[in-house]
């Protein structure tokens, strides 16, 4: 590997005119694509096969009211003021009118026919039935309806908000990460100390990312993508593509510091630092490819669309960064590092990665206890992790979504913003007057056949009444043919908490009942199903982990053809996903550093966040390990005794990686400073994830574990030796081969004058 990516550098350094065309012609064409067939992205966190979602599906035409897509329309008279006013009333009538006359809408239910006015009079909520499904609903008819409350609304002093599944905000960014760029420009030009040298690794993440959110953004027409894919693309793109830049960076100009010929220099980089960058890319890759384990589509996009991102970011890194460096020349070579001279002072001038390896390797079973706390204590709210979708309630409290949950949660109850639908098929329903039914005459019978569904589900929905945590059950909606219908049941508590999981829990157990009554139970609504793609996600949990740690092994066994680092490796990687949802445990459910992180409500973690996380930081855990300790075994196979190799590696990789880090935790840390409910917890999960992996575990616990691991750290069975196929990450053949002469390296003709 190795050798191709020194050519594949030489080539690009050669003809840097032509790769830097290429990327950017690339650039423009995909935008243009974009601009074409750019599409809506979706917002449905759909699972096919879970029963909610059957249900939706098999109800769609026979009880569309309840598959299509729903709004609430929230009219609020004020503290103190009340809607019975023959002018509020009126208002909310005219309000209800012309909701009814817009294009896209099938249905309004008038507030005071439906008796959907709060007690005191001063909340009212009119529920909106569009004519088509919420994936096909477009922002026409959303406008329209808005349109058509606002006007009558706001001429009698009302004040009116919109909610409910049609108007739940897209996911989307603030613009937070912009943030995340400044400070990684300040982290580059601090390790550098040189503006092009920090302006370079922006300027390729810049290119990677526009290219791969240009080619996602052109797929959204064609296909469906869900809304979440073009910000975890994005998130994930920037944050590899300065990294990998950086690394390859770096090793140029060690070896231009080393005295090397610019293209020589650039070549050497790509086929070792870049090596590591092809390895570490390919594990994201395959993490974020193997999200589709999991059997959720939404989650397989997710996934797809941001190793897409990472491979963009990985081809830039080892084309178009060599192509760049030949325009720099020896501009990017760094001062000389002033030392005092003296032989007794030389160890005062080593690097602080140096001295802190040295630290750590003359104590190494003190600084892994103190890890294995320090991981151990922020992983104990792990235990408490309890996973769900985020709804309006969610959302932040000035925004619409989440005025229209708070007033509705205020006039009828926090169950109102999350009905669950009891799904009766009654065509079979049995009924105790049937006997008697039976001689009357046959006209009579036949009517009586006909009511017997419609009696059979009203006796059922009353007796759904009396379960615990039901706040109300509304009058059963029944398909043209009175044999299908849909009963409205209201939970006590809202469409997030415990209590309503578990009253669809309890309602599907009233399968045994139903069916002996002749009728079959489903339980569907958009609340159940979001439980029911949560408990999807947490059950596939384990069996991806499982494929995680097995693509771990056999990919770190593959690079450093040794058995306990790979294992080690995996350890450390397990401990940081448990610390980071920990932290996350404690700052989104129970509400901690909330004067620190604007956190608009505590409640479950998004139910994908666990598995995003796995699939994410095992790839970023992999970047460092790969890279801090691919350098240890470069000092090892060049000769250095196991205890010096780990210290002269980790102090030669230990700068880089720790501005890597700096970079990810900033990228990531800025969308954590957001306000979507979905974003923000992702930001925040992956830029915790990266502090602990990268600072507590392979900063402390990989040179500790090394060090007392000594020689057995490389063992390898010469039998799994030889199956094992041998990849040069440590560029040992570029080593062996003689690098040109000063003065000899071929200059392409567009080459910028350097300064010797």
């Amino acid at each position: 590997m190795a050798t191709a990516l020194y050519r594949l550098a030489r080539w690009c350094h050669r003809r840097r005119t032509a790769v830097l065309t290429l990327w950017l012609a690339l650039l423009l064409a995909l935008g243009g694509a974009a601009a074409a067939w750019a599409g809506q992205t979706s917002d449905e966190f759909r699972v096919p096969g879970t029963e909610a979602q059957r249900t939706l599906d098999r109800i769609q035409d026979e009880l569309p009211s309840y598959a299509h897509a729903s709004g609430q329309v929230v009219f609020d008279a004020g503290k103190g003021r009340s809607l019975a006013t023959p002018e509020a009333r009126a208002a909310v009538g005219e309000a209800v009118r012309e909701m009814g006359k817009a294009d896209g809408v099938g249905s309004v239910a008038e507030p005071f026919e439906a008796k959907t006015v709060s007690r005191d009079g001063r909340i009212a909520l009119a529920q909106v039935v569009f004519d088509t499904k919420a994936a096909d609903l477009g922002d026409g008819p959303k406008d329209a309806v808005r349109d058509a409350a606002t006007g009558p609304a706001r001429d009698a002093g009302l004040d009116v908000e919109f909610g409910g599944d049609a108007y739940t905000p897209a996911v989307q960014v603030d613009g937070g990460e912009a943030i995340g760029v400044a400070v990684a420009v300040v982290v580059l030009l601090i390790t550098f100390g040189s503006l092009i040298a920090a302006g370079l690794p922006i300027a390729t993440a810049f290119i990677g990312v526009g290219v791969g959110m240009a080619g996602l953004l052109a797929l959204t027409g064609p296909f469906e993508i869900i809304s979440t894919a073009p910000v975890l693309a994005l998130m994930i793109g920037m944050a590899v593509g300065i990294d990998y830049a950086l690394f390859i960076v770096s090793r140029h100009r060690q070896n231009l510091a080393e005295g090397m010929e610019p293209g020589e220099a650039a070549a050497r980089a790509n086929g070792t630092a870049g090596s590591a960058v092809v390895f570490a890319g390919a594990t994201v890759v395959v993490a974020l490819a193997g999200l589709a384990v999991a059997g959720v589509p939404f989650l397989t996009v997710m996934g797809l669309a941001a190793a897409g991102a990472v491979v963009v970011a990985v081809l830039v890194a080892v084309t178009l960064v060599p192509a760049l460096l030949g325009y720099a020349g020896r501009r990017l070579t760094p001062k000389a590092r002033r030392t005092s001279g003296k032989e007794g002072k030389q160890r005062s001038g080593d690097p602080l990665g140096t001295r802190w390896a040295r630290f750590v390797t003359r104590r190494p079973v003190l600084v892994l206890l103190a890890c294995l706390v320090g991981v151990g204590v922020l992983a104990v709210p792990a235990k408490d992790l309890r996973l769900g979708l985020p709804s309006a309630g969610s959302h932040a409290e000035d925004s619409g979504p989440r005025q229209a949950y708070d007033l509705v949660s205020e006039g009828f109850g926090e169950g109102v913003n999350g009905p669950l639908v009891v799904v009766l098929d009654a065509k079979d329903a049995k009924d105790a007057k049937d006997a008697k039914d039976a001689k009357d005459a046959k006209d009579a019978k036949d009517a009586e056949k006909a009511e017997r569904p419609r009696r059979a589900v009203g006796g059922f929905a009353r007796e759904i009444e009396e379960l615990p945590g039901v706040a109300a059950v509304l009058p059963p909606s029944f398909d043209k043919g009175g044999t299908l219908a849909a009963v409205p049941v209201i939970p006590e508590a809202g469409p997030d908490a415990r209590a309503t999981a578990d009253l669809v829990d309890e309602l599907r157990d009233q399968r045994g009942k139903a069916r002996a009554a002749g009728m079959e139970l489903d339980v569907t609504g958009t609340t159940a199903a979001n439980i029911d793609v949560s408990r999807k996600l947490g059950d596939a949990l384990p069996p991806f982990l499982l494929v995680i740690v097995g693509i771990s092994l056999l990919l770190l066994g593959v690079a450093f053809r040794s058995v306990l680092v790979p294992l080690k490796a995996v350890v450390g990687f397990l401990l940081s996903v448990a610390a980071s949802l920990g932290a996350v445990v404690a700052v989104y459910q129970w509400g901690w550093l909330n004067d620190l992180i604007p956190v608009a409500r505590t409640g479950p973690v998004v139910s994908f966040l666990p598995i995003l996380l796995i699939g994410v930081l095992f790839g970023l855990a992999m970047d460092y390990q790969l890279f801090l300790v691919s350098r240890m075994k470069e000092e090892r196979a060049h000769g250095a005794a196991p205890r010096d190799a780990v210290v002269t590696g980790f102090g030669n990789g230990a700068r880089v990686v720790t501005a890597a880090a700096l970079i990810m935790i900033a990228v990531f840390g800025s969308f954590a400073f957001g306000h979507d409910p979905i974003v923000q917890p992702i930001g925040f999960a992956l830029a915790v994830g990266v502090i602990i992996d990268a600072f507590l575990v392979r900063m402390a616990l990989v040179p500790a574990v090394m060090a007392l691991l000594g020689r057995a750290a490389w063992w390898f069975p010469g039998w799994l030796g030889r199956i094992v196929p041998h990849v040069d990450m440590e560029g040992e053949k570029l080593a062996a081969s003689p690098e040109p002469e000063h003065g000899q390296e071929e200059r392409a003709p567009d080459s910028v004058p350097v300064r010797g």
